[in-house]
């Protein structure tokens, strides 16, 4: 597994929101299961002194943090306000902040992800799913009935395609090492080679499924930066060209970033591509 084991420790941001609330419960329901340390403070500006499934409620993360170990942050901040959330989080000693906010202004987004970066926070999104490591942890609002522990990684920029993968892999009785969602906005954090680079480090993962879309060249570029096996699959190959589609990192400009070529350059590197999700499993036995 990456980023971390049952023993992380982790806080949410806006815990005492809808969703917060929400993926609270389920995260922990998920730590009982596995015996997981689970979410062990919350942050909700004004609201100190509550509790959400258990969970004691602070006002800033500094606080949260004197009375709590905790390396992680799951963000469930408003969009308007995540960016310093973020900072927020990184100025106390967060370590990873997984943000789960979709809509940033792309600018907070910027600025929020310079700042994590020097003062050596990893920022996992923004407008991801999260990361599951399947019998370890899990922070934010991956399905995690659909994983079984296994050797094999998946990253993706998708949440919903991602799903689709691991219950696939899971069905065909291939389980995952670590599952992350990087986000699909223009500008995130972790990208496909931060997280490879990870998964290169990591002893439990044998074997890399990469899930992309159109727009940009992340994923060749992850593809390219590392020697463990990798297949792939690109959402979108119908997609028209110089469209901006469902993700805002979506955008293909020039020829450049759309799915057909981005299966073609793939391939020309020597790395398989499936033709839908139902093929993974079968190109995963094939590489390992």
């Amino acid at each position: 597994m990456i980023y971390g084991d049952r023993n992380l420790g982790v806080i949410v941001q806006n815990i005492t929101g809808r969703q917060g609330r929400f993926h609270t419960e389920l995260m922990n329901a998920y730590a009982r299961e596995v015996g997981w340390k689970g979410i062990v403070a919350g942050v909700a500006p004004g609201k100190a002194g509550m509790e959400v499934d258990g969970v004691p409620v602070y006002n800033t993360v500094k606080e949260a943090l004197a009375e709590h170990d905790a390396t992680a942050s799951v963000i469930f901040v408003p969009a308007p306000a995540a960016g310093d959330a973020i900072m927020e989080a990184a100025y106390a000693g967060i370590e990873l902040a997984v943000v789960i906010t979709e809509l940033i202004p792309v600018h907070d987004t910027m600025k929020a992800i310079a700042y994590a970066k020097l003062h050596d926070c990893a920022v996992i999104g923004p407008n991801c799913p999260g990361l599951l490591s399947p019998g370890e942890c899990k922070l934010g609002i991956m399905p995690a009935h659909l994983a079984t522990r296994g050797e094999v990684g998946v990253v993706s920029r998708s949440g919903t395609l991602t799903y689709e993968v691991v219950d696939e892999l899971s069905r065909a009785g291939i389980g995952q090492s670590t599952v992350v969602g990087i986000g699909g906005d223009p500008v995130i954090g972790q990208t496909f080679v931060d997280v490879l680079a990870r998964f290169e480090e990591d002893a439990h993962t044998k074997a890399v499924v990469l899930i992309g879309e159109v727009g940009g060249n992340l994923e060749e570029e992850g593809a390219r930066s590392t020697d463990l096996p990798v297949v792939a699959y690109i959402a979108g190959v119908s997609a028209p060209p110089e469209k901006r589609m469902g993700h805002a990192g979506a955008i293909i400009e020039g020829g450049e970033g759309d799915a057909r070529s981005k299966v073609r350059r793939l391939s020309e590197m020597g790395v398989p591509v499936a033709a839908r999700p139902s093929e993974i499993p079968g190109l995963i036995r094939e590489v390992l």
